[in-house]
């Protein structure tokens, strides 16, 4: 049985949306702050967390940031503040997808499906280069010239759709769908995601790897010798 934690202040959010989880065969656990989120997150060890981003005490942005630091569980942010800078800041502190209030419990439920499908799907035994990058899609595990880059599943997901097929352009969308979120209106997502991965690999090498072609999308090219 899958294991969610749901951070969420509002009582009557936090039982509608435990209910529909439960209904759906997950065990769920309730925090009503951010440090006793926290603090249940190293003790009950989720596979996915439901995250308020408006937290009394230890706000959203800080309890992703931790627990993304002790983990590469799936992280769904929750919030009524719908400003693009906002759900910017979410991904970027690794954050594997964006949910506005108000939401439809099912779309909530449906999307984290998706995360957690994307995480655990059995992959196929093979390891995917781009020079020195590497992706080992068995051990779901990264590295550029054997230093490990910590991704989170839809960083890995975007990574792999982009290295299955070098010098190939991909569009947002499609890239998207990599990992199952093919709902409408999120596609801007993936400009955060590809950030965030290029971030990571910047750090063992100055050499671009992700590629953006303009009003197209992104690819991934080894840089010549």
């Amino acid at each position: 049985m899958r294991r969610v934690l749901v951070v969420e202040d509002e009582a009557q959010i936090a039982r509608v949306v435990r209910a529909y989880l439960e209904k759906e065969g997950y065990e769920v656990f309730v925090a009503a702050d951010g440090l006793t989120g926290l603090e249940m997150f190293k003790s009950r060890r989720p596979d996915a967390v439901i995250l308020d981003l408006m937290l009394p005490g230890v706000d959203g942005y800080e309890v992703c940031r931790q627990m993304r630091q002790t983990g590469e569980v799936a992280i769904i942010m929750l919030t009524a503040r719908a400003e693009e800078i906002d759900r910017v800041l979410g991904l970027e502190l690794g954050a594997d997808d964006y949910v506005s209030k108000p939401f439809s419990p099912r779309e909530l439920v449906a999307r984290l499906k998706a995360v957690l499908r994307r995480s655990e799907r059995v992959a196929v035994s093979d390891v995917l280069k781009a020079g020195p990058l590497e992706l080992d899609i068995a051990g779901h595990s990264a590295n550029f010239a054997g230093k490990k880059i910590a991704l989170t599943p839809a960083e890995f997901s975007i990574l792999e759709k982009m290295m299955r097929e070098p010098g190939r352009v991909f569009g947002r969308q499609q890239l998207l769908d990599a990992f199952d979120q093919s709902l409408e209106g999120y596609e801007r997502n993936t400009d955060t995601h590809v950030k965030n991965i290029r971030k990571k690999i910047s750090e063992h090498s100055s050499e671009q790897y992700i590629h953006t072609v303009y009003g197209v999308g992104y690819k991934i090219e080894a840089p010549k010798a």
